[in-house]
């Protein structure tokens, strides 16, 4: 180790290419935002780098025991407002900012300190472990809104509420069914969730500027101390893309999307001309002219910051594009400032949507009169006509399609079955229909309609039951690989903490202990 310690004078610069700091226009409008934004948000993750550097510089024998046990206190003294306050005396950018802090609070400080760094993998690094947590939060809320609509599915299971297509009466079906595909959904994207996990759970760290570094880091080691499960990837692609920004913004963007239909019914439902649904009047509203009204703004608001998400995403894309494929400010930052948006967004309305979902109480008569009033047995008349008649399927389509026609200009609904109104309509076809009262009832029984489906993933209460008790199993396993993952980071900190107090609790230790 060479025993020369020369002070760093602060005050011949940071590099020697330029003599002047940032401007005071481009310092307010571009450096001072993203230092606050890194101080708030990026400084943790900063700090973890330079404690895991430590202990590789110490591992490659370019600090010395005391040189860590130096160097590491005063690092953990750092905090978001001594950064803020330092960073106009250094470019205003918090890698030079926390370099600095530790010359002037030490002084006399290791000349390898920093040896064979480059700002570029460090950022890179630092805003994967921001995006790696943000993705753990998100994931959080998104197993609580698959869960709040599972128990609502299992709350709901018997009760009847008419299906719709094309913004038309269709099909008898059950609210369980109906808040089940929520849930389902809900863990389809939790399974894609993963692999957005996997882009933003590779370290670049070691890559350097972009061609990897002259010393021997073991950049596998580095990715352990900080809790990810990979760290030797292409050196060019660790500091050029920033992948899992483009793949958690698109993966939210999608799930808004899937939001933003299951709101679209709920508003839509919530409606007079509806009357299907009801929230507390915590979640509701009022018209300051209309007082006979009580409004659901908060449907409204869902919708509407789901259309963000999709922005947001849009935003890093277009950041992105036609970029240089090297380390860019362009894609680094400046499309990574709709990322912390998107998170924010995604985080509330998911958060949202789960107090609705709790809250959420269906006006179950009205659900029953409707099915009750519409002819949603359709295609169960065509099905028996076509299997009970001998007549061929199409043209049973037409002759149940023309007797609801008929019965509904008579007046008659579903549960006024009229078996010589239906006999008409066979034979003007060129069918004689017989037992037609039978047909009729069996077509339009409402509580009959859900058991007669045979189809697994079916509206029926055994599927949808069976549905259910799988989607519960499934939660579990999410819920339990994502928990892992925690566990996995905050051992990899603990045994990072672990190693440097070794250090600087024993200077007579020339190695660190090698039990990664």
């Amino acid at each position: 180790m060479c025993a020369d310690r020369r002070r760093h004078d602060s005050a011949s610069g940071l590099t020697g290419r330029i003599s002047a700091g940032p401007d005071e226009l481009v310092r307010r409008e571009v450096l001072r935002p993203q230092l606050e934004f890194e101080a708030e948000h990026l400084l943790p993750g900063y700090l973890r780098l330079e404690q895991v550097l430590l202990l590789e510089y110490h591992r490659m024998g370019l600090l010395s025991t005391i040189d860590v046990a130096t160097i590491a206190p005063v690092l953990s003294e750092l905090d978001s407002e001594t950064v803020r306050n330092l960073a106009d005396a250094a470019m205003s950018d918090i890698a030079f900012t926390i370099e600095r802090y530790a010359i002037e609070r030490i002084g006399d400080i290791a000349p390898a300190w920093h040896v064979d760094r480059s700002r570029n993998d460090l950022q890179a690094t630092a805003q994967a472990i921001y995006g790696r947590d943000r993705v753990l939060d998100t994931v959080d809320d998104l197993i609580g809104l698959g869960r709040a609509a599972h128990q609502l599915a299992c709350r709901e299971i018997d009760t009847m509420m008419p299906g719709y297509t094309h913004s038309q009466p269709a099909q008898v079906a059950s609210a369980g069914f109906y808040f089940s595909a929520m849930s389902a959904q809900v863990l389809h994207s939790l399974h894609r969730m993963d692999t957005v996990y996997a882009s933003v759970d590779t370290s670049p760290m070691g890559a350097g500027a972009m061609t990897g570094g002259e010393l021997d880091w073991d950049r596998t080691r580095m990715a352990r101390l900080l809790g990810f499960s990979s760290g030797d990837g292409h050196a060019l692609i660790g500091v050029a893309t920033r992948d899992w920004a483009l793949e958690a913004t698109a993966e939210l963007c999608l799930i808004g999307v899937s939001l933003s239909r299951f709101a679209t019914d709920l508003l839509t439902w919530s409606g007079a001309g509806y009357g299907f649904i009801d929230l507390p009047d915590e979640f509701s509203g009022i018209s300051s002219a209309m007082p006979q009204k009580k409004n659901f703004p908060v449907l409204e608001r869902l919708r509407g910051r789901t259309a963000q998400l999709a922005a947001g995403f849009v935003g890093v894309v277009l950041g992105q594009r036609a970029t240089p494929f090297s380390n860019t400010i362009e894609v680094s930052k400046e499309a990574g400032t709709h990322v912390p948006l998107v998170f924010d967004q995604a985080g509330s309305v998911l958060r949202l949507f789960t107090a609705v979902l709790a809250g959420l109480r269906l006006r179950t008569d009205r659900l029953r009169e409707v099915c009750e009033t519409e002819y949603l047995g359709g295609l169960s008349l065509a099905n028996r006509l076509c299997l009970d008649a001998g007549v061929p399927w199409r043209t049973a389509q037409v002759i149940a399609g023309r007797y609801i026609v008929a019965a509904v200009d008579r007046g008659l609904t579903p549960a006024e079955p009229d078996a010589v109104l239906l006999e008409q309509v066979g034979r003007d076809a060129g069918f004689e229909v017989t037992d037609a009262e039978r047909l009729l009832t069996q077509a339009f029984d409402v509580d009959k309609a859900l058991s007669a489906k045979r189809t697994t993933g079916s509206a029926s209460g055994q599927s949808v039951r069976a549905m259910l008790n799988q989607q519960a199993a499934d939660f579990d396993l999410v819920q339990q690989r994502w928990t892992a993952r925690r566990r996995r980071i905050t051992a990899a900190y603990a045994t990072t903490d672990r190693l440097l107090q070794a250090l600087t609790e024993s200077t007579d230790l020339q190695e660190p202990p090698r039990d990664l």
